[in-house]
């Protein structure tokens, strides 16, 4: 089962980010053809946000799409150092955007009351459920009435998977103890999507979830799409061939 420790030694010091983790996208031929074609249909009713939170930004995957979407400021938290620098070093330039690292529990340096959008993806699959107990109703204190946040988590607990857990998912998750945490903090769960990852069973899940005082409706749905390794295939072997489009330089007359 994946900890802190094993999260802070795999992806602080550990890990090769020289390809800025694009190689977790490659199912779906690139991370731009990932954004736009599986993850921004998910969120887009949130964006463009005037102020959003990432938690565990990596090295700017996710980033580089939530940044041009961002209206007034962004903040990147995550436990890796060496992400936040990798982070630092690539958005320098962007004057709204901030990066800090933490201890992998605290969203202290995250002003409550502010941000429209909180997003992770791809990232607290790999965190325990005592993690996502101190995130969740810190997100909910962070989140104004109108927000929503959406978190990519494991759901290897109520999966029933017993193939290899060679993804490194969260053993301790679940789509229900997810919303639990939720519901017993203040919030209100929107929707739930379980799925699966390279395997016959759903065992992640995306939680889109809001103040229970906030704007939004609760749908009460939970979908189990064991479709989304086909989804991913499907963006792979047709859209992702156009996030390869260059514009050529322009000839002088």
């Amino acid at each position: 089962m994946p900890d802190q420790t094993w999260n802070k030694a795999t992806f602080d010091g550990g890990w090769d980010w020289e390809a800025g983790g694009e190689e977790w996208s490659s199912a779906w031929g690139s991370s731009e053809a990932q954004w736009f074609g599986s993850i921004y249909p998910r969120v887009h009713r949130f964006l463009p946000a005037d102020w959003i939170l990432e938690i565990a930004p990596g090295a700017g995957r996710w980033t580089r799409f939530l940044l041009p979407a961002t209206g007034a400021g962004y903040l990147g938290i995550d436990l890796s150092v060496e992400c936040i620098e990798r982070c630092r070093t690539r958005f320098g330039d962007v004057p709204r955007a901030r990066f800090e690292s933490n201890n992998g529990l605290s969203l202290a340096m995250a002003p409550d009351d502010t941000f429209d959008f909180v997003f992770s993806f791809d990232s607290l699959v790999h965190v325990e459920i005592d993690v996502l107990e101190s995130y969740i109703p810190q997100i909910l204190r962070k989140l104004r009435g109108g927000g929503a946040a959406f978190l990519h988590h494991s759901n290897w607990l109520e999966s029933g998977e017993r193939g290899s857990n060679r993804h490194c998912r969260a053993e301790s998750v679940g789509v229900s103890g997810v919303a639990r945490i939720v519901e017993q903090n203040g919030g209100r769960v929107l929707i739930q999507e379980a799925v699966n990852w390279e395997s016959e069973t759903c065992v992640d899940c995306f939680t889109t979830f809001a103040r229970a005082d906030g704007e939004f409706e609760a749908t009460g749905r939970i979908i189990h799409n064991l479709a989304f390794v086909t989804e991913a295939a499907a963006i792979r072997d047709a859209q992702s061939a156009y996030a390869t489009l260059v514009r050529a330089p322009r000839r002088r007359s």
